[in-house]
Order: C-alpha cells, then structure tokens, then sequence
C-alpha cells in the first residue's frame, strides 16, 4: 500500500484507538514495508503515505508514540534494501527499538495484529498480551496458537482489555 487513493482505514480503528489512548496505552504502528525493498515504491513515498495517514488520525484526536517501519527484505530486496535485519517481522527489532525510545514495560505491554508474524515478534519482543484481531486476512494455527486472545475486530480491543486487565 503506498497510494492514499488505496488505502482503507480498517472499520473501528480510529475509535479503537482513541479508546486506547484514553486508557493511558502508548500507541506504536511497528510495520513491515517490502514495496520498497522490492522496488514498488520508494521509501519516500511510504513516507509521504504514513504521514497523511497520522494526520487522518490526528484529526480523529489520536496521536501515534512512535512509527516503526522496516523496508528490508533478505530474499527479494533490491540494493541496500536487500538485507537480513533484525527489524522484520517476526523478528523483534522494531518493538525492541520502541521500548528503547519510549521505555516500554513490554510484558505490561498489548500487541495488536493480524498475521501471525506479529504474534512472532510480540512473542519474541516479550509482549504480555498478543491480541490477534480478524481483518479479513488468513488467520492461521500458529497465529492463533501465540495470541493471547483472537477478537474479530478492532472494536473489540478496548473492551476486551478492560474486562481482562481489572
């Protein structure tokens, strides 16, 4: 996804998180980006994409703590692109790196996703709750298997944490 005019807000979201924001969580997008590894679109352009898509949030009265991306990928990758990182999901990079910065307490820490790679690197990250969140996407055993709890939608989220974290 690298074009505002494709882009779809997943239904619920800005009320999930604002939500969660109101619950004192830091929120923190950690993605894997590998259009621009293989060539897609250039990192600038994701760039470009991520910040209209703040400012949507924005105006929806959330405001992300950190953005995290990883534009590598070791097999398909392309110049300085193709590399074998530590931030790619499954691997832990990108939530190491937001707990460095913003002193996250990761096993009091929510993890939301929708691939099982998520669930990964929460896992590796030592993420306390995985929550694995139905998009519309393949929900596989092994995603199932590391989550905490798997909710059919983002909605769900704020909900779900206030019942469990009592």
């Amino acid at each position: 996804m690298h074009d505002e005019h494709d882009f779809q807000f997943i239904e619920g979201v800005f009320e999930a998180t604002a939500a969660l924001q109101r619950m004192g969580y830091l929120l923190v997008l950690v993605t894997n980006q590998s259009g621009i590894a293989r060539g897609k679109f250039s990192e600038e352009r994701f760039i470009s994409l991520t910040q209209w898509m703040d400012w949507n949030f924005a105006d929806n009265g959330v405001e992300f703590d950190g953005i995290y991306y990883c534009p590598h990928h070791a097999e398909h990758g392309i110049g300085q692109y193709k590399e074998e990182c530590d931030c790619r999901k499954p691997k832990p990079g990108m939530f190491l790196s937001a707990r460095d910065f913003l002193n996250i307490d990761m096993a009091n820490s929510v993890m939301v996703g929708d691939k099982a790679e998520d669930m990964m690197a929460a896992e590796a990250a030592g993420v306390g709750t995985k929550i694995l969140v139905r998009t519309g996407k393949p929900i596989t055993e092994q995603g199932e298997a590391l989550a905490t709890v798997v909710l059919d939608s983002i909605r769900d989220v704020p909900h779900y944490l206030l019942r469990v974290k009592k």
